[in-house]
Parts: structure tokens; sequence; C-alpha cells
């Protein structure tokens, strides 16, 4: 331990460690090209001791507990610890190997005990507790409230108010979680970089795109095989399942993917589900909620799951009919088309994307060389520029953590700057699947200066090949928006504290400004200031762009659907009253019955890859993506009725919702941005549900 103190002491002089060195780096930015994996874990235990006596300091103050030398302390506790914590467990997530992994289950339970340690902390909780019985005589604005009463809460379900074997069994119980989201994670990314598709005849690519066939020789030869090779990474398995004449092969795909997790091996998360789902339920119970559910929600725009499982009924009342109806549509198409027997899961994106040909003469392949990743990228920062004035300048000198990323700076329409941007566009077996924004540091007011963030977007992309570019799929495009309205929530945070930035913003309302970005990827006006042929210069033409408004509506109650049975099956893990002993694939398929419009196929789960609520924060706030959807909708109608480009209507926006991360009621921000509460109405109306 001693050792540990002098070498936090001296951090300041030593480059030994380039984790515990001040970043001589522009910004401040993580040294990349420094960090080996041997630093983590000195890092961690010396950032994790400082941490401690930054803890024992505010503790054992002989001051009577203010909120600065008590509540403003207790926020800026820790900062190298969240810095080193931020660094790693992003690289966790999109550059990961076996060496990162162990170290991940070797830390996670130092930082929970950490963790436990100050939220058990008597002396501190007496303090905290001190001046939260003096809030109304405090004279704080509304910030320093929400500060106040976040931190009160957050020793409430951090445990300070157990006793004896209760607080003993609380401690027990964070640490196995924290270590089992992680095995959780672990199984599942090895099961989707464990199985390939290896094809050695040609007459198996039936139906497949040129660029996609490039792409599958391309991975063989990287695997040194030869042949083709299709993987369970969404920019090779989405095509195959949508193009690939060959119904065997789809379904042997379709049968990997959805078995990720869930087969007779040392990867089978199914325990690991129940287990998590067991100890969230026996932690609520410590701290007196019924059900897990009622636990996670106190602090949502929907706070209650009576209030969620409502919502869920309302829009499941809405889209269901339509679904069935979508389903109908695909399965007579099918059979017009040879379909011998019942239409399968592995025939839907196959015969829905030919019938959506039929219908309105479109396809991801007609619209791929209008999106080019650069010129996608280029239209998505203008728009950021036309919207708020801000700019993107590509730097090189900034470390980067993997040769495909770039890094940019972000400055306002001032010319002051505003945060670092990271893009990390392609898949490789070191990263998870998926999309997702991050930040390697957030922002907040550090010794009275304005710490700007660090954000990273991380994507999946179609990957260019030998003879073409990143051509992406319209959905990529919608994903692109998506995570790019993640990463202006960060970049433009103007809070104080670290608790009351975009870290803090509920889980029902951290999507809004995610899923308002996607509402541009159907706008004339924006896809003709960038939307553009890779080959030839011609703007994406004017038929295309209506067959994509017109289409855009396609299914929609089969696409409601399936994201309403995912809210469902987190609804009812998180709801559970007694540990489940059935089979996992029982408790799922009845949690989401009513929504099933296909056949069940045996051998399959989702739940054992359904990262989101076992290891990825949303448990008990997956509906949130829905939720946001009436808040996006109804924000975008806001807009329309100015101007999509209303300069006056964005920055509202970015003054009420984007910069105030969670500084204040969701709700209040709301409305104080659109004059009123939100309706279904123009969700339904957007979506053709009503």
């Amino acid at each position: 331990m001693a050792a540990i103190i002098l070498l936090v002491a001296s951090c300041g002089k030593t480059n030994d460690n380039p984790l515990l060195a001040d970043f001589a780096t522009p910004h401040q930015t993580p040294p990349f090209d420094k960090i080996k994996a041997e630093h983590y874990e000195p890092a961690f235990d010396a950032a994790i001791e400082e941490a401690q006596r930054d803890i024992d300091r505010i503790a054992n103050s002989k001051e009577a507990p203010t909120f600065e030398n008590t509540i403003v302390a207790l926020d800026g506790a820790g900062k190298r610890l969240g810095d080193v914590a931020g660094i790693f467990f992003n690289l966790n997530a999109c550059l990961t190997d076996s060496v990162m992994q162990d170290i991940a289950q070797n830390v996670s339970p130092k930082l929970t005990a950490h963790g436990n340690a100050i939220y058990m902390n008597p002396a501190l909780f007496a303090r905290v507790k001190q001046v939260h019985e003096q809030k109304e005589k405090l004279n704080l604005n509304t910030e320093q409230t929400t500060l106040l009463e976040n931190t009160w809460k957050a020793f409430i379900d951090g445990g300070a108010n157990l006793e004896g074997d209760a607080k003993e069994r609380f401690k027990e119980i964070s640490v196995e979680l924290s270590k089992l989201s992680l095995t959780f994670d672990k199984n599942e990314l090895a099961e989707t970089n464990d199985f390939e598709l290896h094809v050695t005849d040609a007459k198996d690519l039936a139906g497949l795109p040129d660029g996609v066939k490039e792409m599958a020789a391309m991975t063989a030869k990287q695997r040194g095989k030869e042949g083709w090779i299709f993987t369970l990474h969404y920019p090779s398995m989405g095509p195959f399942m949508k193009y690939a004449d060959n119904r065997d092969l789809r379904e042997k795909m379709y049968r990997a993917n959805a078995s990720r997790a869930y087969r007779n091996n040392e990867h089978n998360n199914e325990e690991v589900v129940k287990r998590i789902a067991a100890l969230r339920l026996e932690k609520a119970k410590l701290l007196g909620y019924p059900t897990y559910a009622d636990y996670a929600l106190t602090d949502r725009m929907a706070n209650t799951p009576s209030i969620v499982n409502n919502f869920i009924d309302q829009l499941h009342e809405a889209s269901h009919r339509h679904a069935l109806q979508d389903k109908a549509e695909v399965e007579a198409y099918a059979r017009a088309k040879g379909l011998k027997g019942e239409l399968q899961r592995w025939d839907w994106a196959y015969y829905s994307n030919k019938l959506m040909q039929d219908k309105y003469a479109l396809d991801d392949e007609m619209l791929r060389p209008y999106f080019k990743l650069e010129n996608v990228q280029r239209g998505v920062f203008d728009l950021a520029t036309r919207l708020y004035g801000i700019t993107f300048k590509e730097v090189t000198n900034i470390p980067r953590y993997h040769p495909e990323v770039k890094t940019y700076e972000v400055y306002d329409n001032d010319g002051s700057f505003l945060a670092v941007l990271y893009t990390d566009f392609f898949p490789r077996a070191s990263k998870g699947g998926g999309a997702w924004m991050t930040a390697f540091r957030g922002q907040k007011t550090v010794d009275g200066k304005d710490q700007r963030p660090l954000v990273s977007l991380v994507m999946n992309f179609t990957q260019p090949t030998d003879t073409l570019p990143s051509l992406l799929t319209f959905n990529e495009v919608t994903t692109f928006l998506h995570e790019f309205g993640h990463a202006l929530h960060g970049i433009f945070g103007k809070c104080t504290y670290g608790s009351t930035s975009m870290d803090g913003v509920s889980r029902d309302f951290v999507e809004l400004p995610s899923q308002f970005m996607e509402n541009y990827a159907l706008e004339k006006e924006w896809l003709d200031t960038w939307a553009t042929h890779y080959q030839t210069g011609e703007t994406i033409p004017q038929e295309y762009i209506d067959k994509i408004k017109r289409s855009s509506n396609f299914q929609s109650g089969y696409a409601s659907e399936r994201q309403l049975s995912f809210g469902m099956v987190d609804m009812a893990w998180h709801t559970i009253t007694a540990p489940v002993t059935e089979p996992l694939v029982d408790f799922e398929q009845r949690a989401m019955g009513r929504t099933e419009i296909m056949p069940i196929v045996k051998g399959t789960a989702f739940c054992p890859a359904f990262g989101h609520i076992f290891a990825g924060g949303y448990a008990a706030g997956y509906y949130g993506y829905k939720w946001a959807e009436v808040l996006d909708a109804d924000a975008f109608a806001h807009f329309k009725q100015h101007g999509i480009f209303d300069r006056a209507t964005a920055e509202s926006f970015r003054r009420e919702v984007l910069e105030k991360g969670a500084s204040e009621n969701p709700m209040t921000l709301y409305k104080r941005f659109r004059g009123q509460e939100p309706t279904v109405d123009a969700l339904l109306e957007r979506s053709g549900l009503n």
C-alpha cells in the first residue's frame, strides 16, 4: 500500500505509468500511443487509493457539513479514477482481447468494493444526511438542488441505510453483479466471433450483390482460406439474410445468430441471465422495493412499472393489427414467389426486401452508391453546422487507439473549443457489435474551469473492399445520425457537476437527441446537400428520395412490435418477485408471446445475447427507445412547423435539452423547449399506426 501511495504522490513527476501522469497531449486526451495493457491494473490500484483519500478527507472533516465541502466535494472526488476507468472500459468494448477481459474481471470487484465503501461509510452518510435535511435553507439553484437530491438518492440506493447482515449481503451482490455483466459480454462476443459461414461453391452466392461477395472474399483471404466467409457481424450477416437465395444457408446463419451464448458450451449465458435477474431482485428487496423495476424506475420519466407497462400496452394495441397485416402480406408474396411450407424467420428479410423492391422499386443496393461513408459524414457534420453553427476540424496530433480511428476538434459558432470527437467506423474481432456513443471524459467544471468532453462514436459499418469504398445502407445512415445525436448531447454539455451532466441523464430521455436526428434521413432538403453518386457525382435522384419517403412506413407495425417485445421481456425479467427457475426460453416466450407473429425456432433465444439489459445499463429501461420515439416525433413536428433547419428552434433545443444534461427534471426541460407535454399522436401519424 505504501508503494502505491508513493506512486500517486509522485505521478506528476514520472512517466513510468502514463495513466498516472498528467496527459501532455492536446486537450489532455489519453496518450493511447503510450498506454499498454500492463499499465491498467497498477493505475486502477493507485487511483482507487487516491480516490479513497479524497473520500476520507470529506468524511473525517472537522468542519460542519455544507453543500460545498460535502456534496460538491463528493462530486469531484476520484477524478483520476474516473479518467482511468473511462479509458479502460471504453477500450474493453471496442479493442478488447483476453488480457483486457481478464483485467476487467480483476478490477471490477475492486471498483465495486470502492463504491460500496463510499455509500456505506457512516460518517460520510451522516454528513450527506445533515446537508439534505437543511436543503430548504440552503438557497440552492436548480442544478445544485438536483445534485443534492441525486447524491442523497445514490446513498440510499447504495445501501447507506442497511445494517449488519443486510449491508454485507448488499456488498456481495454488487461485486457479483459487476463480474457477471463482464462475463455476459465476454460470452456474447466470443460466440459472435466463433462462428463463420464458409462458402466454397459460387452457386451458394446466388442473389448476393457484388460488393457483399467481395467483402466475404476479402474476409476469407484475411483468414487464410479460399472462397467466401460470412460472419455474425451485421455488415456481413445483414446483407446475407436479405439477399442470399440459398434458404438452407440463410437458416444456418439465422440459427447461429439467434443461439449466440445459448449453446451447450462454456459461453452459455442462460444461467448468467437468471443469476443477474435474481441478484437484482434481491438487491431491490434489501432496499425495500418489491421488484428491481420499482427500484430502477424511481428517477425516470416513466417512474413506475405500471406507467411503463401501460405505455407498452398502448403502443402494442396500436401496432399489433398492422404487424399481422405486414406478416400476411409477406407470406402471400413469398408463396406467390414459390415458397413451400411456412414462412420462417430466416425468410423474413429475404422476402420483405423483394416485396419492397416490387412495391416501391427500392433496394439498399440502389441507394448505396449515394451513401459513401465520407459523404455521409460530411452531410452529418454539415447538418450540425447548419443547425447550431459548430464546425469540425480533423486533426492528426491527437493519439488514437487504433489506426482506423480519426480525431476531430469541434468548435462553437464563436470559435471557442467545444470537444474532441473520435470516430471508429468498422467491425473487427476485438469490437462489440452494434453502434454506440461514449466518452473518454465527460463535461463538467473542474477547479473553476469548464472541462470539455472527449466524445467517441463507435460503429460497425460496411467496410471498404479492394475495389469499393465504404458504401452504407440507408439503415446505416440513420444509425450514424442516431449516434451523432448522442454525440451532440455530449459535445454541447454545459453543466457544473459530473453527476448532473450527460452521464446522469435518465434512460428514457437520453434517446431523445439521438432519435430526433434520425428524422433528417427522410428529408430531401438534407439529402440534396450531400448524397451524390460516388462515381458520377450525380445528386441522388428525386424519385429515389420519393421512394424512401413512401417506403418509410413499410412494415412499421412489425418493427414496432419487435421493439415492444424487447421492452416486454426486459420488464418481465425485472418485475419478477422470485428467482426464475424455469427454462429461459419459456420465460422469454411467455413474456413476449402476444407480439409473436412468426413460428418459434427451437434452440434459439435472444436474452443470452441481450446485452442492453444484462450488460449495458438498460435494465428496466429498454422501453425508453419507444418512449423517446414519442418525444422525438413530437419534437420534430415542432421543427417542421418552423422549418427543419430553423436556427431559433435549433438553438432552443440546444439550450433546453442538449446543454442541460441531467441538471433538471427531463419533462421540465422538454416542456420548456416544446411548450407542452408530448403526446403519442405525432408518433402514430409518422409511423402510419393511427
